[in-house]
């Protein structure tokens, strides 16, 4: 990591994230009102925000926060439906628009993300990475990254830690910039992102 890189990690990448992340969420407050009602209805029962623990920054742990699409509805034994019977029509529009990921606007308040940087994984990955994957967690994970403007879900594993580790090594305030207005541009004109969004990717078993 450079000079440049560090001054810019501590001085000014947090504090532009935490001021942007207070913006939007006084920016975003209608609509979240909105959609926490929405998904009270339709979600019935089931809440309307889930969250999961996930590895950050040197791999320490969080809880990442998004909005519930799904409902927590059963079969006869107990178990919980398949996620495409669960999954709401509001949450399908939450999802298409990507709204789900807007309450990580919290997470970056408390420092645990970024706006940009590798995607937070799930922990049970965390043994699988080899010594190189495992560099992903040399910065913050961020609500959108290098790898989800170069294929999100619609890419392998490899490539996807391959995008990653890039940004690792190549990250700048342009480079930031860039994906971010990608990622603006892409959520407003559903340029690319809906159909990879609804690829499910296989479980992270370890490189070959």
């Amino acid at each position: 990591m450079t000079n440049y890189q560090k001054i810019y990690l501590k001085i000014i990448k947090r504090p532009i994230g935490f001021l942007g992340a207070f913006i939007a969420l006084l920016f975003t407050l209608p609509i979240t009102i909105i959609i926490i009602i929405s998904l009270k209805i339709s979600n019935k029962g089931a809440g309307v925000f889930y969250s999961q623990f996930r590895p950050g920054y040197k791999g320490k742990i969080f809880r990442v926060f998004k909005f519930k699409t799904m409902s927590n509805e059963r079969d006869t034994n107990g178990r919980l439906l398949p996620d495409s019977e669960r999954i709401t029509k509001i949450g399908k529009i939450v999802r298409s628009c990507s709204i789900d990921e807007l309450p990580q606007l919290l997470n970056i308040l408390k420092g645990d993300m970024s706006f940009i940087g590798p995607r937070p994984l799930l922990i049970d990955y965390l043994p699988l990475y080899n010594q190189e994957q495992a560099r992903r967690h040399n910065v913050r994970p961020g609500m959108s990254g290098w790898a989800q403007i170069n294929g999100r879900n619609a890419i392998s594993w490899e490539e996807k830690f391959e995008y990653d580790l890039w940004y690792v090594d190549n990250f700048s305030f342009w480079l930031d910039l860039k994906i971010l207005f990608i990622t603006i541009k892409r959520v407003f004109f559903r340029d690319g992102i809906n159909a990879s969004k609804d690829v499910t990717m296989e479980p992270f078993k370890g490189s070959k």
